[in-house]
């Protein structure tokens, strides 16, 4: 994927425009203000702060909290790919690399929606075509009439050979869990494989994404502890390369007894005193999502500090855009079902 030579890229250049976008996403308090507003005035502020244009092109279609979710995920998709279509050699492989895991959250709403009975305007409220796959191959794609078609369409839109045992253990147990690890895993291997650490940019850029395991493989373990799920399964989970969580530390914490009991062998991490409060059995999983979500935020802001003509400011301000993005889906959704502000305000990350 990263045979462009000679050509390291347009780093100042994609830094600047990412930098200008990210200094223009809304601040703490625009929060505040929503979570004081209607929907009508939801979409009119936010139109006023950055997505007038999907709103416009999206109102005559949907109204309420439908045109809020379709016009932000519309707006992050088109941000993430104008980022995309203007860099250039090794620093556009690596942000095309990181984008494709909007393919593989795309190819889950689907598979969830019809496994739900959802129609096709029901799924396009859920998918980011930031990936390799436009909106045409999505459509195409929920077009099928079965997960079976739509699993074989997208192994041939995204080159990825789905292996056949797991086709068989879907096919058996009907569980999307099967399908959604093994994308997970798919994303990470091929994404370090296909970074070859060979200049300082891609060492770096490979050092955050083993980072980024971590946290993933941190949230799934805490998440099915937490719903009481036995070790030899969380286990099943576990995504290889990460840069601290090795299989032996994955086994000692899915065997643990409780989240409280993995105090000891977490505090070896050098993110632990990040999320050591949310760690607590009397803590919510909302508490330690949003305390690895916090602590990830915080790690793209160090390296991009550290290391500022990188890939990474332009990962820095994905994270950010999809945190405000979420927010913003997360007020309007609280409102729409009347929930209390305060609620909604605890769901918010900041």
């Amino acid at each position: 994927m990263f045979g462009r030579k000679g050509k390291k890229g347009n780093y100042a250049y994609t830094v600047a425009r990412v930098k200008a976008k990210k200094s223009a996403l809304l601040k703490e308090d625009a929060y505040s203000k929503m979570l004081m507003m209607s929907l009508p005035e939801i979409s009119r502020f936010i139109s006023e702060s950055g997505y007038q244009k999907e709103i416009t092109e999206l109102t005559g279609k949907y109204n309420g909290v439908d045109l809020i979710e379709h016009a932000t995920y519309a707006n992050m998709a088109n941000l993430f790919k104008g980022i995309l279509d203007s860099a250039e050699g090794e620093l556009k492989d690596m942000i095309a690399a990181d984008l494709e895991r909007w393919d593989a959250w795309n190819l889950k709403v689907i598979l969830r929606g019809k496994s739900y009975g959802l129609d096709m305007e029901q799924m396009k409220e859920d998918l980011v075509p930031a990936g390799k796959l436009g909106l045409a191959q999505l459509e195409t794609l929920m077009g099928y009439g079965s997960e079976e078609e739509i699993i074989q369409a997208y192994g041939k839109f995204v080159d990825l050979a789905i292996p056949q045992n797991v086709l068989a253990t879907y096919g058996e147990e009907k569980n999307l869990a099967v399908i959604e690890d093994y994308l997970d895993k798919a994303y990470y291997e091929r994404l370090l494989l296909n970074v070859d650490p060979s200049s300082r940019p891609k060492r770096l850029f490979q050092d955050f994404i083993r980072n980024e395991i971590d946290i993933t493989n941190l949230e799934t373990i805490l998440k099915l502890k937490k719903e009481g799920i036995t070790g030899d399964v969380i286990l099943g989970y576990y995504i290889p390369g990460g840069a601290q969580i090795d299989k032996k530390l994955a086994t000692q914490l899915a065997n643990a007894d409780s989240v409280s009991a993995m105090a000891n062998d977490l505090a070896q991490l050098a993110f632990y005193e990040d999320i050591k409060d949310a760690l607590d059995d009397s803590k919510s999983l909302k508490d330690i999502v949003a305390a690895l979500t916090k602590y990830h935020r915080k790690q793209a802001k160090t390296f991009t500090h550290l290391y500022p003509l990188s890939v990474i400011p332009v990962i820095d301000f994905m994270i950010h855009k999809e945190t405000e993005v979420n927010n913003i889906r997360i007020i309007a959704r609280g409102i729409e079902s009347g929930l209390d502000k305060e609620i909604i305000k605890g769901l918010l990350v900041v």
